[in-house]
């Protein structure tokens, strides 16, 4: 006679909660933060900073403050992206406060709003899958936010875009969170959808074609991006999203075709906005001829001054606190400061930023590549390409390969908004790496032992 006891489950040795190495990761980045911020004002003024010690409790106390965070509601996530972001966050801290020091309090001021967005996503958003339940409401909020800076009231123009809402001395982008909303929208509809949009479901003479009516997202997303490059003015956000959204087709059905497609309707559409939104054309002619008398005098004389910092660095930069960027470049402290990290750190300091930002990137694909459902690996693909595409676009803009546009270098310049927005990616990945190790590690071996 044979019995059978109920089969033995054997776990892998569980993921240590205690996070050392992104305990220890983010001390090293604390004292090379401070580190650059005294080198900065020794070498400006020639003393010691006036508030260093709340400059240093500060950045310590919140650095840890977040380690908390992380550790108790995503303990079993990736060790390296919270420090690498406080590291970029830091640097770009000290350009500020070297250049413009009421933007670096205003700056301080929304890293304390980030840290608590940050530590708000990762208690309240559970499991990433909740968000796939609220597609439509995802997407209808990001529509209104977008359409926040037309109103009468709350819009607010500056330099030629309407994208900031005012409410009383705050200003603040709802792109910024628009595009992350979009992001997730995007991932759901192509999560839902993916094999219908990888399938040949019609037939167009003797080929067999998609359906179109699973093509009209494609179109509406390309009209939308030119609504908001014409209404709004904002060349790099309708750059961002169409990006954004091709990256997530592909992804999502593997067809090159879409891809191509996409851009020529991009290209077209800007061909087209170029000859018909004057704000558009001037930065196109920027693009084209930056010497020319009138776009010197629109715009091409920040790029010019922003080549000459770059050359003025070198190799390895006139060091830190000894550039003069922030005396002739204009917005050093936001769309040119890539040019005043590049003068002061030279070639290699911006090299060691941007490959900074490339692993941020690249553990936002590792953790996709990881992730167990559809939703949650576009998720991270999106949010991923989110930092890319706007690492690239704004860099392409300061060495003139693109149009230069409005986007910020993430983490790194001034703008409350997008630095709460580059947190919220943070986190999300962060929870969807947490998910990721849950289920590798709740996957038991089964042993049968049966007993004769």
């Amino acid at each position: 006679m044979t019995n059978s006891t109920p089969p033995v489950e054997i776990s892998p040795p569980s993921v240590s909660p205690r996070r050392s190495v992104e305990l220890g990761l983010l001390i090293l980045v604390d004292v090379v933060i401070s580190a650059l911020y005294v080198l900065a004002s020794v070498g400006a003024k020639g003393s010691l900073p006036a508030s260093l010690w709340l400059f240093l409790i500060a950045i310590f106390g919140l650095t840890y403050a977040m380690h908390r965070m992380v550790r108790r509601y995503a303990p079993q996530s990736n060790q390296i992206i919270l420090p690498l972001a406080a590291f970029l966050n830091g640097i770009g801290y000290v350009e500020i406060s070297r250049w413009n020091p009421t933007r670096a309090q205003y700056q301080s001021m929304w890293i304390l709003v980030s840290a608590a967005a940050f530590g708000l996503c990762l208690k309240y958003v559970r499991r990433i899958r909740d968000l796939d339940r609220f597609r439509y409401l995802t997407l209808t909020t990001a529509i209104v936010l977008m359409l926040l800076p037309l109103m009468p009231v709350l819009g607010v123009e500056a330099n030629g875009a309407r994208l900031w809402v005012g409410i009383g001395p705050v200003s603040f982008q709802p792109v910024e969170i628009a595009k992350l909303l979009l992001a997730v929208f995007f991932a759901s509809y192509f999560a839902a959808n993916k094999e219908m949009l990888a399938s040949s479901t019609k037939s167009l003479g003797r080929r067999n074609v998609v359906d179109p009516r699973i093509l009209m997202p494609i179109v509406l997303t390309w009209g939308i991006a030119l609504f908001v490059l014409g209404v709004e003015n904002d060349i790099g956000f309708a750059m961002l999203l169409f990006a954004l959204f091709l990256s997530l087709l592909w992804v999502a059905t593997g067809r090159a075709l879409y891809v191509v497609a996409g851009v020529a309707l991009l290209a077209i559409g800007g061909v087209v906005a170029s000859q018909f939104f004057y704000q558009i054309h001037q930065r196109v002619s920027i693009w084209i001829d930056p010497w020319s008398a009138h776009a010197f005098e629109h715009g091409g004389r920040q790029i010019l001054a922003g080549w000459f910092s770059l050359s003025a660095g070198g190799l390895t930069g006139t060091g830190v606190g000894l550039g003069q960027a922030g005396r002739w470049v204009s917005e050093v402290s936001s769309d040119m400061i890539l040019t005043a990290i590049g003068e002061e750190l030279g070639l290699l300091g911006v090299i060691f930023l941007l490959t900074a930002l490339l692993i941020i990137i690249a553990q936002g694909f590792k953790i996709a590549q990881q992730s167990h459902s559809d939703f949650a690996r576009l998720t991270a693909v999106g949010l991923s390409c989110i930092l890319g595409f706007q690492t690239f676009f704004i860099c392409a803009g300061v060495l003139r390969v693109l149009p230069l546009t409005g986007i910020t270098l993430p983490f790194v310049a001034y703008g409350g908004s997008s630095l709460v927005a580059n947190y919220l990616v943070v986190a999300l990945l962060l929870k969807i790496s947490q998910e990721n190790t849950q289920q590798k590690v709740g996957g038991r071996v089964r042993t049968d032992i049966t007993v004769l």
